[in-house]
């Protein structure tokens, strides 16, 4: 199967994991299992029952203990499931990845108790902990973090049950559709590639082409549906009736408990994007319609390059370069601190059979560092990704400082710095630009990414809403599901489009619908958030630089609220969102005067 482009990229780099460990086989990981399983056993032979007693300082040396747990497991999972999205289907890397999870699942099995048994203590002990200003004080936000879910934790018994049943419950449905889609072949004028090279064509320049990925994926997906609508059904009905059990209000609660968000917040911001649809993607797409000479867009056409649009091809030499150029104009630091995935193994780029698709930016463990995935075939929108990424591992960098229970970002704010990469980047080639053509296709492409980060995950949100209340009626066929997917086709994209046959099971490859329900405003979030904090940085605020890197250091440490209120800025102000929207429809302004 051919996914490599045959294109001259350049040396592209691939991960070097040995920082995490040297082979699956090395005794590094045996011992660090091994480790494992006595130190949770110790912990909770030695600390299960008596947390209400503990000083402060004792509690102290129970976090280390619970954190230095967390990253030995998390450096194992780490590497087990990097080496898997290397080579979903491996079956020798899908086997060590799902003895790792048995195993980690078995001896952490212990430890279930320490959040419910913290969750259980009166007020007065827990601000007791706190008041005397020692080192545990800066632990205080994962306890009230903790502490939020108390409505709805379940019995001991029972969090156990749920804790053991995981590996053949969810993770077992995330796996199976993780094969699924690394497996499907796809083949287009001749040749057979996988799900990302056969979905890059949709922005080729070729419209015959463009037609004949997008109804090759809809082929394949069709034939496939009744697979990703089993795991969507088993999924969501899981989720239903644990939510049911722990009395959560609604589906969407517990990702927003997750991202310590308020649901009015999120709901703002809903209300905000699905309000400025016609002032944003509608307005643009029949910019887009007219600019392709089209009677009517089809869906192959939404990611189109402009007529004016070349099709040239960037090196992965010329992509660094240009993303560490406009992150050094920013700040040097930022520059030096994104400089060793280059340089160190840190980047997996390369287009491979069986590679897990898209991209992502994985932290591993806060002792060691982050890993890139991306799927590079030398798009502008793949110097984009990498911006973005790149964006996500310094982030990551800076946090890791926080240690294993602090460095993790809500992901209402986890796509600020990847955002802010993009925006970086994205300016500094518009500044290049040397014709008004240029600027235009680089004002295109930044308001098509915009909307893709904003309108689409908008609409997205709003489908998975759609899809896990209308599985609490019944069962869902591949029809119903593709029902409601339609529904908010239309409604996002507006009435500039047609729908080819087969569009409707285009919800089948979203990963984020199955590996991380309502994951997906968080995009909009970020995008928003960006927005508003680009132009407080073009409005010169003093000392910018070092108080965007002091909100990257905070990691999971504070609150939306108290990390952007050195910007002025308010995310629980519904006209802040507008305030980012309108960054966007200021760039489809100035396109509509060019014509």
């Amino acid at each position: 199967m051919l996914d490599a482009q045959t294109r001259d990229l350049g040396d592209l780099p691939e991960w070097d994991l040995t920082d995490l460990y040297a082979a699956p086989d090395a005794p590094e990981v045996e011992r660090d299992l091994t480790w494992l399983e006595g130190e949770c056993a110790s912990f909770a032979a030695e600390v299960e029952g008596r947390l209400a007693d503990f000083s402060a300082a004792e509690m102290l040396q129970v976090v280390h203990r619970y954190e230095q747990i967390d990253a030995a497991a998390g450096r194992i999972m780490s590497y087990a499931g990097l080496r898997y999205y290397q080579q979903t289907t491996d079956p020798d890397r899908a086997a060590f990845l799902s003895d790792c999870q048995d195993r980690i699942t078995t001896y952490t099995a212990p430890l279930v108790f320490f959040t419910l048994e913290v969750n259980r203590i009166d007020e007065a002990t827990v601000d007791g902990w706190f008041s005397d200003g020692t080192e545990l004080s800066r632990y205080r936000p994962v306890f009230e973090r903790m502490r939020k879910m108390r409505p709805y934790q379940l019995s001991d018994e029972l969090e156990k049950f749920l804790h053991d049943q995981s590996v053949v419950g969810a993770t077992a449905w995330n796996k199976l559709f993780d094969e699924t889609i690394s497996g499907l072949e796809f083949t287009v004028d001749g040749e057979v590639m996988g799900i990302e090279a056969t979905l890059n064509l949709l922005s080729e320049q070729d419209r015959a082409k463009r037609e004949a990925a997008a109804r090759e994926l809809g082929r394949v997906f069709s034939a496939n549906v009744r697979t990703f609508a089993r795991v969507h059904n088993t999924l969501t009905k899981e989720k239903e009736v644990e939510d049911r059990w722990r009395t959560l209000p609604t589906p969407q609660t517990g990702r927003h408990l997750a991202n310590d968000v308020e649901p009015e917040v999120v709901e703002a911001l809903r209300n905000a994007v699905v309000a400025a649809y016609p002032r944003l993607s509608h307005r643009y797409y029949e910019l887009k319609r007219k600019w392709l000479g089209l009677d009517r867009m089809q869906v192959w056409d939404r990611n189109a390059p402009l007529p004016m649009e070349n099709d040239r091809i960037v090196g992965w030499d010329e992509a660094r370069k240009t993303v560490m150029d406009a992150y050094a104009d920013f700040s040097p630091d930022l520059a030096r601190l994104a400089e060793p995935f280059f340089e160190r193994g840190w980047i997996d780029a390369p287009v491979k059979p069986g590679k897990a698709p898209g991209a992502f930016a994985h932290p591993t463990v806060t002792d060691a560092h982050p890993y890139i995935m991306l799927n590079y075939l030398g798009k502008p929108r793949d110097v984009m990704t990498l911006a973005h990424e790149l964006g996500h591992g310094v982030h990551q960098r800076l946090a890791a400082p926080q240690g294993e229970l602090l460095a993790n970002t809500p992901l209402t704010l986890a796509e600020t710095a990847s955002v802010f990469g993009e925006m970086l980047t994205f300016r500094k080639l518009l500044a290049g630009a040397k014709t008004q053509a240029e600027r235009k296709v680089l004002l295109a492409g930044k308001v098509e990414d915009m909307i893709n980060t904003v309108v689409r995950q908008i609409a997205f949100y709003d489908f998975e809403c759609k899809l896990h209340a209308a599985r609490r009626e019944g069962e869902l066929t591949p029809d119903e599901i593709g029902a409601l997917w339609m529904s908010v086709q239309g409604e996002s994209l507006g009435p500039a489009f047609d729908f080819m046959d087969d569009y409707q099971v285009f919800w089948t490859y979203v990963p984020h619908f199955v590996h991380s329900p309502f994951y997906v405003y968080a995009y909009a979030f970020g995008d928003g958030l960006v927005n508003a904090l680009y132009a407080a940085y073009e409005d010169g605020a003093p000392g910018f630089q070092e108080t965007y890197f002091d909100m990257l250091r905070a990691g999971g440490s504070k609150h939306h609220s108290d990390l952007l209120e050195p910007f002025g800025l308010d995310a629980t102000d519904p006209a802040f969102w507008d305030k980012g929207l309108s960054m966007i429809e200021g760039m489809i302004d100035e396109l509509e005067t060019m014509g």
